[in-house]
């Protein structure tokens, strides 16, 4: 098998290499490096899609499949996860087995932008961390809402920046300085790479894309009803809405 989709675009490329070497302690140090918040903010988004009770559910940049597994235990729904690493899929198949979930949850490669299913093929799509690294976010809404069932559920996770003006100068502060070295120190020099793209990234792509754009691109899609709940004084966000019945807007 592949290890990425032969059409991936250049930030398909980038993000595949950035995470190719972190499976192994991926989990451990996503808590860590987040002061615990990531497990709450996963719980969150959860809560979105189970809510719905969904009996087919596709998890997008899946990576090492905390958020299947979660969700299939949550709904006890079939789960479908993608992402564009093999090497975090495989450590995602070895979660999978161990959480007894193997006939419930399957893993595959594949891009966001360009999904191998048919319209509306399922109950609920999820997506984690996700935007920052596509081309044309709004493109790739859409492609998520394609596959989704008029009525369903999209929900969505990923970092964000505070709005408080105290918060967003601690959250600078820690994402230059300190989040680096602790990667470092932590998890050898692929997190310290991570630890040094993350901060700028994501304070460059909320400066192109504010919260009020990103829910008018949901809404472009077809999403109706589009929500958001910053989480941890706005170190994350959680975004959910329901695919309407007519067609996405041009």
């Amino acid at each position: 098998m592949s290890s990425r989709p032969s059409t991936a675009s250049a930030e398909n490329a980038f993000a595949a290499d950035l995470f190719d070497g972190l499976p192994k302690r991926y989990d451990t140090l996503a808590e860590v490096l987040s002061f615990g918040q990531n497990g709450r903010w996963r719980r969150e988004l959860v809560t979105q899609i189970a809510a719905a009770g969904p009996k087919t559910i596709l998890d997008v940049a899946t990576g090492t499949a905390g958020v299947a597994i979660a969700l299939a235990q949550r709904t006890g729904g079939e789960v479908t996860g993608v992402d564009l690493t093999e090497s975090m899929l495989a450590r995602g198949r070895e979660r999978v087995v161990a959480a007894g979930l193997e006939r419930r949850i399957r893993l595959q490669i594949a891009r966001a932008e360009e999904l191998p299913f048919p319209n509306a093929a399922f109950d609920a799509v999820s997506f984690t961390y996700l935007l920052r690294y596509v081309r044309d976010p709004a493109a790739t809404l859409r492609e998520l809402a394609r596959v989704l069932r008029p009525g369903g559920v999209l929900a969505s996770l990923d970092f964000y920046v505070p709005p408080s003006s105290t918060w967003r100068a601690a959250w600078w502060l820690y994402t230059r300085t300190v989040l680096p070295p602790a990667g470092l120190a932590l998890g050898g020099p692929q997190w310290w790479r991570v630890g040094r793209f993350l901060g700028p990234n994501i304070s460059a792509f909320y400066k192109a894309w504010p919260l009020a754009r990103i829910v008018e691109a949901w809404e472009a899609a077809g999403m109706a009803g589009v929500q958001s709940k910053p989480m941890s004084v706005g170190g994350g966000v959680v975004m959910w809405g329901r695919k309407g019945s007519g067609r996405p807007n041009a």
